[in-house]
């Protein structure tokens, strides 16, 4: 038996603050440490007496970025009882919500693929597809969340 259309609008979606307040700040972590290191990597890079060198908060932002990682990948499997099992039997917000699944998909096998994979002639390629698809994420989770919280009975925060 499949529940009525009017039944599924009364799923409640929202994750708990404390949550809700553990994801942001895995992202935010995720984030601000990839931008550092893109920053450091592209536009910081000192230039010494035998050339260009890595900038000090290069290996500092990846061991952050790391972590966070290992953390945000704990979290997300806690969404899938809290959050995804129902958002799909309320059959709401799922664009977005499989368009994380598979961004954070390609964001693993890539993050892995960087660590473990890859040589120094295929890193770039490895490297761009990480970071872009990295800053698509964060787009799309400020998608994702302004679309649920428009289409919530339950706007309280």
């Amino acid at each position: 038996m499949h529940p009525s259309h009017h039944s599924r609008h009364h799923i409640n979606l929202r994750l708990e603050r404390w949550h809700r307040r553990c994801i942001y700040l895995g992202c935010f972590a995720l984030l601000a440490s990839g931008a550092g290191w893109l920053l450091a990597r592209y536009f910081m890079r000192p230039v010494g007496q035998f050339g260009e060198t890595i900038h000090p908060l290069e290996p500092w932002a990846m061991k952050l970025h790391g972590g966070a990682a290992m953390v945000m990948l704990f979290f997300v499997g806690s969404l899938m009882n809290a959050h995804i099992r129902r958002a799909l039997k309320a059959g709401r917000n799922l664009a977005t919500g499989w368009g994380m699944l598979l961004t954070l998909s390609l964001l693993t096998v890539s993050g892995y693929g960087l660590y473990y994979l890859t040589g120094e002639a295929d890193r770039p390629l490895w490297s761009a597809t990480h970071w872009i698809v990295g800053l698509a994420m964060g787009l799309l989770i400020a998608l994702h969340v302004a679309l649920g919280r428009r289409g919530s009975p339950h706007r309280s925060h």
